[in-house]
């Protein structure tokens, strides 16, 4: 099952995609794709749903970000082996946790801003792990049953601010529309094996990226369990597990996105996102 939300920014509605690829309305059955209607009876009851019941939304709206209402944005650094072979760094024993702020999330296709004073802005396409059940000391076995589904997030970075101005990676990865996420969220049960996933993108036309959650170091489970030893996890919260090789801090020379730019990345069943690199007004 596919949920998204459309509409103008910050008046999204809820939908579903139904199987020939249309919208279909939810704001009928549920108020927003968040919080409670991620839980395992609320999607069990939109499964139950014919599609066909549902009305139809008319021409190409805007989609928004497939969660509303985000809690938290958790962040793992370093998740793949060639992506720290690239940055020069050594693969970190346990996963390196951070934080990008809520604020930053954006639609799939809403243009990537390149803030004041950036040199570095830079790109990476990672799998995203949406919680639809709380918990807090989840073991491992039981860390899926967590997990209402999976979306497509780009955790754009600027890498001045991230790696050369003293502090935390949250600098360097908060800016306004530095977390595009969807276009949609993919229920767990739509995706059996969420480390079989193939991983790419393009700047303009060319690929830059093209990995597989294969090659993470610290799974999907893991993740989940691992950072519910920290902090409890809510309904909603989501999880970007990490990046494969070929971001622009590791070419040689590093290459980063300039305005004007165009990025496409994908995920295998997740679907696909575009932006437009634009500078900040």
């Amino acid at each position: 099952m596919k949920l998204l939300r459309y509409g103008p920014k910050g008046a999204e509605k809820p939908g579903l995609l139904d199987r020939a690829g249309r919208i279909r309305d939810l704001s009928g059955v549920i108020a927003d794709v968040s919080g409670e209607a991620l839980s395992d009876g609320s999607l069990d009851r939109l499964r139950a749903l014919a599609p066909e019941s549902l009305p139809l939304v008319d021409g190409e709206p805007r989609l928004g970000p497939c969660v509303g209402d985000v809690g938290m944005f958790h962040a793992i650094g370093l998740n793949y082996r060639d992506h720290a072979a690239e940055t020069g760094a050594k693969p970190p024993p346990e996963p390196m946790l951070f934080t990008k702020s809520v604020y930053c999330i954006c639609g799939p296709d809403d243009d990537v801003i390149r803030p004041r004073g950036s040199v570095k802005l830079d790109w990476e396409a990672e799998l995203g792990i949406v919680i639809g059940r709380e918990g807090k000391y989840i073991p491992e076995a039981e860390a899926l049953d967590h997990v209402a589904g999976y979306c497509v997030v780009n955790d754009v970075s600027e890498r001045t601010f991230q790696r050369d101005r003293s502090g935390q990676f949250v600098k360097g990865k908060s800016g306004d529309n530095f977390g595009p996420i969807g276009p949609w969220l993919v229920t767990r049960d739509d995706i059996p094996d969420p480390q079989a996933l193939r991983v790419w993108l393009e700047v303009d036309g060319e690929r830059r990226q093209d990995g597989t959650t294969a090659d993470m170091i610290f799974g999907v489970r893991f993740l989940v369990s691992y950072i519910s030893q920290f902090m409890r996890l809510r309904p909603g919260d989501l999880i970007t597990t990490g990046t494969p090789a070929g971001v622009g801090m590791g070419m040689s020379p590093e290459t980063y996105l300039q305005p004007g730019q165009r990025i496409r990345l994908g995920i295998d069943g997740l679907g696909e996102q575009r932006q437009l690199v634009v500078d900040d007004t």
